[in-house]
């Protein structure tokens, strides 16, 4: 789902970069006095296990690319805009340092797996998983997992879709990134649930703490 240079045009490419921009400052907002040692200490084990799940890309026809996102995940456990900010450096490591997505096209990926991704898997998780327990909050954690990086793809595939600098239209990109993202969706979907469902289990603290929360300073 990285974008790379080239594969968007400068208004479509500027439009994002702008979106991505607002969001950003407005997530260092929310957050500035919200963390904690504790969620500080989250925060960074999901950077780095998230970044190194988004190394591992598959190429697409049509399209740019398949690979897992976390996103969802990171918003559940930090809230949207911490959770955002996590993608956000995680995406600006890449793409500086690993060449991973191009820098014109940043501003489009942050859109796709920050924001989109971010705040789905989010809002899907708080609308279902409610006071329900333990079934509630496994089938929230599977739907924001899932929707959330099928969302993101489809979005992505009609930026580049839409864009003249690119040679397939949204007939083929949307098709292609979206039903290829449904498919890793389920994966993605199991894999959030799964972690969501064991740091519930196992490290309560981090739920009373602050962490899947109710805490204002988290919700959106």
């Amino acid at each position: 789902m990285h974008i790379p240079d080239g594969f968007l045009d400068p208004l479509t490419a500027g439009v994002c970069y702008i979106v991505a921009v607002i969001f950003i400052v407005y997530s260092l907002y929310r957050t500035r006095a919200s963390i904690n040692p504790e969620i500080a200490s989250m925060a960074s084990i999901l950077a780095a296990g998230i970044f190194a799940a988004q190394m591992l890309n598959w190429p697409l026809p049509g399209g740019t690319s398949l690979h897992m996102v976390g996103g969802a995940l990171a918003g559940i456990l930090l809230g949207p805009w911490l959770g955002g900010l996590v993608i956000f450096i995680v995406l600006l490591i890449q793409c500086l340092v690993f060449g991973d997505g191009g820098i014109t096209a940043l501003g489009a990926n942050v859109l796709n797996m920050a924001i989109v991704d971010v705040l789905v898997g989010y809002l899907i998780y708080r609308a279902i998983a409610g006071k329900g327990g333990r079934p509630h909050r496994w089938v929230a954690s599977f739907l924001g997992g899932w929707l959330g990086i099928a969302l993101a793809g489809i979005v992505c595939g009609l930026e580049i879709g839409y864009s003249p600098s690119f040679p397939y239209g949204v007939a083929v990109t949307v098709p292609v990134m979206g039903l290829w993202h449904l498919v890793l969706g389920v994966i993605e979907g199991l894999i959030t649930a799964f972690i969501v469902d064991y740091i519930s289990i196992r490290s309560p603290s981090l739920i009373l703490g602050g962490v899947l929360s109710d805490e204002p300073t988290l919700q959106v």
